[in-house]
């Protein structure tokens, strides 16, 4: 059985294959595993500046590497760790096979740990937490299909397998499979390689929850996309559940044909934004209490301010001190977190008004010019109010100076802009998840 030794040592071995020797040598040395949980590998890297570099630039190199060695790796993370001081007592590394990694049903492969009860609801996805209750209780009738959509690292799949693990549990009698949309890819064309694509339907086609995760990789995926949607109709006509997750509204994902378009949207489509601040400092407090992990309210504070990302990167950050805190056995202080996570929050980046413009013209695809003429055509005033409203709330810039610079427009025509699209996002899901994708490529 391979070891989790092993695991890292065979991952090298492949990385080195594909990486620069300069790079290689630089950016791996001192690398180890230590520990793997929950399909999570945790990666220990010798400094703050490494831990950026490789998760930042080799993530998806290392991520790949790993599971193609072991079909339970789900995720990577890093945490400052020097390794295992050369005084402790040697013992066998146990097998990567008797780790928390098998923890994954294997008849549904569902995690056990992803359930309602350890996921933390704020105003950020209490309305995605709403209708997955609604899926418990009502499967194939309310929200048939359920589709959560949001950027990575917010709690998708944590809520997804909620869903399933509820009727793991409390209706065994259901057949119930979560499965990625990559691995359902891959079963299809096995089975077609195989000659055995009728019990790729039959395998299918049995479950009364079909759970089915990052379904934006299938509109690149022809073959597999027109197996899907009648794998979709088959189950859905049967009053069968069908729940989703995507990184974007499905009328975003470019190559998503109409006919799926229609099918996503004939259900519930509801999103999961970044948590602010106070959903952080739950979420943090809530993720410690679960390690028995204790934190001074100063340094939970420190965190939920500092880390503004995701739920990914906040449990990215509290397991840099968790680690730190096992190696030395002292309680933390303030300064101690500020030491370790220095670089950790995202820098906020200096933008000018016209790289705005310029930002949100390409995103909707109008011409940079329009936004500064005094023109009311349909596709330039959206982008325009976006761009009054985001000059607004994220730079605060006076209501009279995005006037000036925007074409010399009254202040009074700026607020009128900015509480349209206020007004807005409290029912458009789409300007939502639009604003969610700009406010990444200003940063």
């Amino acid at each position: 059985m391979t070891t989790t030794k092993e695991l890292w040592e065979n991952a090298l071995v492949e990385l080195e294959l594909t990486i620069s020797r300069p790079n290689f040598n630089t950016w791996f040395k001192d690398t180890h595993v230590v520990r793997v949980e929950e399909g999570t590998v945790y990666l220990g890297v010798p400094s703050q500046f490494a831990r950026d570099w490789l998760s930042t630039k080799f993530h998806k190199d290392i991520l790949r590497s790993l599971r193609g060695l072991s079909e339970n790796v789900r995720a990577v993370e890093y945490v400052i760790s020097r390794g295992a001081k050369k005084t402790e007592e040697v013992r066998p590394s146990p097998s990567v096979s008797e780790l928390p990694l098998e923890t994954v049903h294997a008849k549904t492969n569902l995690n056990p740990r992803f359930t309602f009860g350890s996921f933390v609801v704020g105003p950020f996805n209490e309305l995605a937490h709403a209708a997955a209750q609604a899926v418990v209780r009502k499967p194939g009738i309310a929200y048939n299909p359920l589709l959560i959509y949001g950027p990575t690292g917010l709690g998708k799949t944590h809520l997804i397998q909620a869903i399933g693990n509820h009727f793991r549990v409390n209706a065994p009698d259901r057949k119930v499979q979560y499965v990625t949309s990559e691995k359902f890819s891959m079963d299809y064309v096995s089975s077609v390689q195989a000659g055995k694509i009728q019990s790729f339907k039959e395998k299918y086609r049995q479950f009364d929850l079909l759970i089915m995760d990052d379904i934006q990789f299938l509109a690149k995926m022809e073959k597999t996309k027109e197996e899907f949607f009648h794998l979709f109709n088959y189950l859905h006509d049967g009053n069968k559940q069908l729940v989703f997750s995507s990184d974007q509204h499905p009328n975003l994902i470019q190559n998503l044909e109409d006919r799926l378009k229609s099918r996503f949207n004939a259900g519930m489509i509801v999103s999961v934004i970044p948590p602010d601040h106070d959903s952080r400092l739950a979420i943090v407090r809530t993720k410690a209490a679960l390690h028995n992990f204790y934190l001074s309210d100063e340094i939970l504070d420190y965190l939920a301010t500092t880390i503004e990302g995701n739920v990914r990167e906040l449990e990215g950050a509290l397991n840099t001190l968790l680690c730190h805190f096992e190696m030395r056995g002292e309680p933390l202080t303030l300064n101690d977190a500020k030491t370790l996570l220095r670089g950790a929050g995202s820098a906020k980046k200096a933008v000018s008004v016209q790289e705005v413009v310029k930002t949100i013209a390409n995103f909707y695809g109008v011409e940079e010019a329009s936004i500064y003429e005094k023109t009311r055509r349909k596709e330039v005033v959206r982008p325009r109010q976006v761009i009054m409203f985001l000059l607004r709330e994220d730079f605060r810039i006076s209501f009279p100076t995005i006037g000036e610079k925007l074409g010399g427009r009254d202040h009074t025509t700026v607020i009128h802009s900015c509480e349209k699209i206020k007004d807005n996002l409290r029912s458009d899901s789409i300007l939502n998840q639009e604003l969610h994708q700009i406010r990444l490529m200003l940063k």
